[in-house]
């Protein structure tokens, strides 16, 4: 009995020390969920861009690392700090606001905003198969280590 609570208790530690620590930062995107998706007229949309890790790609790009944003997250980081601002909901709302009003392309005032994007069903980052891949700059770095 002493050895199986041992191995439980290594098992335990073994997980807990293992467990990647998380970057996204989900009330962020809950705020996001309650402005954008709860009331978004295409409910299939809003089904998928909620459901489980899918859902990181609203901010996030590739699936290794959720260091990497996307667009549409770089935007965010650098009007949001995850600690600060964490239970700040009327900030977030304020400067999620300010994001989708942007232009996609920032040199093209008529290009389409995040907005746009997000009323067409489009995710804001870019196309889903896209958000999905690592950034070229982290291959980029793994092909110059090698």
């Amino acid at each position: 009995m002493r050895y199986v609570s041992s191995m439980l208790l290594v098992t335990l530690l073994l997980l807990l020390f293992a467990a990647r620590p998380a970057v996204a930062v989900p009330q962020f995107y809950t705020v996001y969920k309650k402005d954008y998706l709860d009331n978004h007229p295409d409910k299939k949309y809003a089904e998928t861009v909620n459901k489980g890790t899918a859902r990181c790609f609203v901010c996030h790009q590739g699936k290794k690392s959720r260091k990497n944003h996307n667009a549409f997250g770089i935007h965010l980081v650098d009007l949001l700090d995850r600690k600060k601002d964490l239970k700040d909901v009327e900030k977030i709302s304020a400067v999620l606001k300010k994001v989708v009003a942007m232009h996609v392309d920032p040199k093209d005032d008529k290009s389409e905003t995040y907005l746009d994007r997000i009323k067409a069903s489009k995710w804001p980052g870019g196309e889903l198969e896209e958000l999905m891949k690592e950034p070229k700059e982290e291959k980029e770095k793994k092909e110059t280590a090698k």
